[in-house]
């Protein structure tokens, strides 16, 4: 059980960025209909959390190989800001979508205030619940937990 666990933490990042690609290939309102004030207000604010949700898989990814720097750390980052331009750029042709700066911003954003909580409380801190976290995730690999 725990290496399936394993096996499924290493490639949700993958998953994940199928789904984003997936989700982002249809109109923008065939999912979520809700009172228009509500509906935009809810489509802005994913824009927040959509990359910086990779960017932590990527980085639970690395943490249950034993393999997490703070350069994979801001790689995971990159790569994650990069996938939300693509993403940005698919959206652009993509019928009643729209690519805009203002949402690869927020994407920017969401990515970096995830890369910041962890460059802090995983990199400079001793201790953190965290880093306690991302050491049961390791575990699971060497079958401590």
């Amino acid at each position: 059980m725990k290496k399936f666990a394993v096996y499924v933490i290493s490639i949700l990042p993958i998953i994940y960025m199928a789904v984003i690609w997936i989700l982002s290939s249809y109109p923008a309102d065939t999912f979520v209909k809700t009172p228009f004030s509500f509906d935009h207000l809810l489509k802005e604010s994913l824009h927040l959390i959509e990359f910086g949700i990779l960017y932590w898989l990527f980085i639970f990814a690395f943490a249950v190989h034993e393999k997490l720097t703070e350069k994979l750390s801001f790689a995971s980052a990159m790569i994650a800001v990069f996938y939300g331009l693509c993403d940005e750029i698919h959206q652009y042709f993509v019928p009643s979508r729209s690519a805009t700066i203002i949402d690869l911003i927020k994407d920017t954003i969401g990515v970096f205030v995830s890369y910041y909580i962890v460059k802090i409380f995983y990199f400079q801190k001793d201790e953190s619940k965290l880093k306690t976290f991302f050491c049961k995730l390791a575990a699971l690999k060497t079958g401590g937990v």
